[in-house]
């Protein structure tokens, strides 16, 4: 018996190092591995990246709405770098056509109707809305900084305006008599 222990002892010895054996020297630490080779990413998709980025924060800007966000990584690969293209060509074609609706534009055509045209450069009331220097200033301070008056903005630009200042908590109210025309107050 004791003879059969020592045959099984001396063949699990053999077995043990023939598996130590066949799996080689083992390295002391482990080696770093090789950095991996990224494509250099396409200029022309970094250049359309930053454009759709542009068109959405500036309408955003203009409507007052919060900011998209932007992760900040870098695009590292092509496939990588088409899909955050897209994702921001979706953002900005969103942007545009929330641009294109503002929430109140019935009530602002309706004000503008009883006001002046759009391109009204008569002081001291400006644009199809008739907004004064220091309304223009504190709702639309961009615009006044980069177009100047409110005539030489667009009439969404405008109405935009209007809208910051309506959401502001201000209402209708910087137009009393139209707004009444208009049964808005």
């Amino acid at each position: 018996m004791l003879q059969n222990v020592l045959r099984l002892l001396a063949a699990l010895v053999l077995i043990g190092c023939a598996v130590i054996a066949l799996a080689g020297p083992r390295p002391a630490a482990a080696e770093p591995a090789a950095p991996r080779i990224v494509d250099p990413p396409d200029p022309l998709l970094l250049k359309q990246i930053r454009r759709y980025q542009r068109q959405t924060w500036r309408l955003q800007r203009l409507m007052g709405v919060r900011r998209s966000p932007t992760s900040g990584t870098k695009v590292r690969n092509r496939e990588y770098g088409l899909w955050v293209r897209n994702l921001w060509h979706k953002r900005a074609a969103h942007a545009w056509i929330r641009w294109q609706r503002p929430p109140r534009r019935s009530a602002w055509l309706c004000i503008h109707s009883h006001e002046g045209a759009w391109t009204d450069p008569n002081a001291p009331y400006y644009g199809g809305l008739q907004m004064d220097i220091s309304f223009q200033h504190t709702y639309g301070r961009e615009l006044l900084r980069r177009k100047g008056t409110a005539d030489n903005w667009t009439p969404l630009e405008q109405m935009w305006v209007a809208e910051r200042a309506y959401r502001s908590g201000r209402g209708f109210y910087p137009w009393p008599n139209t707004a009444r025309y208009c049964n808005l107050i």
